[in-house]
Order: structure tokens, then sequence, then C-alpha cells
């Protein structure tokens, strides 16, 4: 009877992973330029009516949907804050993951990913769910990362921030995915697209889904 072996964890050269750190950081110093012009055009903006949106800063004109900005605003962070966290994961758990699938399959699971998230942030709020307002972040191709992580090494274990607990891979992803799915429910925290982030993983695991039936 075959075993199959988890893959041991190591940090390879990544480029793909080294490439997404780049532009995103470069993404952000434009954003620092001319805010109005990068969140206007290449945002995620709602669909139908921007009359409905939250309130805007008097500086910015509203936008609107363009195709394009399904893959755009994955490139685009708030703050500094936003970009170093989304980074750190992208960092810290991408570079395993494009180590095992390499860069090609690693670029097409986080760009697949990131347009899922996209779709299912358009729908969350043309049906009212969540408050309309130009999305922007890494975070749907991440959390499809940290999905990927916890399915290539389910038994590594990773420490929380917040608590510091140690936990295996495996139940860290289901950890994560149940309070996504909760404080998106609960809607205890405006702005941030908990649905999104749930989508990442969901498509990142219909993507292993699919992708191991192929290699069959």
């Amino acid at each position: 009877m075959e075993e199959q072996l988890e893959p041991q964890l190591k940090t390879p050269r990544t480029p793909i992973v080294s490439i997404l750190l780049l532009i995103n950081v470069v993404a952000f110093f434009l954003e620092l330029l001319a805010p109005g012009f990068v969140i206007r055009h290449f945002a995620l903006w709602p669909l139908g009516d921007v009359q409905m949106m939250e309130a805007l800063p008097a500086q910015m004109v509203t936008g609107e949907f363009h195709l394009w900005q399904l893959m755009t605003y994955a490139f685009l962070h708030g703050s500094v804050l936003h970009l170093f966290l989304n980074m750190f994961v992208l960092w810290m758990f991408g570079m395993p993951v494009e180590g095992v699938w390499g860069g090609r399959v690693f670029i097409l699971y986080y760009l697949v990913c990131v347009v899922g998230a996209a779709i299912v942030q358009l729908l969350v709020v043309s049906a009212g769910v969540q408050a309309g307002a130009p999305s922007l972040g890494a975070s749907g191709g991440v959390f499809a990362i940290l999905m990927a992580f916890g399915m290539l090494y389910p038994n590594q274990v990773v420490l929380l921030l917040f608590p510091p607990i140690p936990m295996k891979a495996k139940y860290f992803v289901v950890l994560i995915g149940i309070v996504q799915l909760m404080m998106g429910l609960s809607a205890s925290q405006t702005g941030v697209a908990y649905f999104a982030h749930l989508a990442g993983m969901v498509f990142g695991l219909l993507f292993i889904v699919v992708f191991r039936l192929r290699m069959r």
C-alpha cells in the first residue's frame, strides 16, 4: 500500500511571490501619489447605482465598475498596516506553496481566487448584505493561499498572533473560515469584506479539487 507523504516545508526560490510583493508595494506608492485617480479607476466599484454607496472622502470622486477591476483591486491597499499584513501572509505562506506547485500553477491559482472573491463581493453588495463601497486589498488571494498551505501542510504547526497559540495548519484554516463567516453574518465591522475573504478560500478549495482530478 502506498502512503502519500506530506511535502517537507521549505522556502525555495519563489519568483512569483517576489513579483507579487513588488507589484503591491509599487501600487501602494502610486496610490499615495494619485489616490483619487488610482481608486477611481482600479479599485473594485459596486455594480449599478453608486448613489447607494457609503459616504466617501470629500476629495474622492465616485467611480464605476469596469471589468479589469476584478483583478486590479487586489493590488491596492487602504493603509500601510493593511499592506503589511497581506504581504506578510503572502510571503510566509505563499513561498512554500509556490515551491511545491511551481510558478505557473501558483499564479493561476492566486488570480482565479482573486477574481472569484471579487465576484462574490459584487454579489454581496448588490444583494444589500453589505453597504456599497469601493473594495481593495489582496485578502481574497491571501486567504486562498492560507487554504492551500493548510491542505499541503496540514500538520505544520503555525502560531496565531492574537492570541499567540500554536495550532496545526489544518485546524487554523478551519478556524479562520469559521471566524470570517461569523463576522460576515454579524456585520460587526463595516468596511471589511468578510465574504470576499471566505470566497477566496472556497475558490481555492475548488481549484485544488479540480486540479487533483485532472492530475489523476
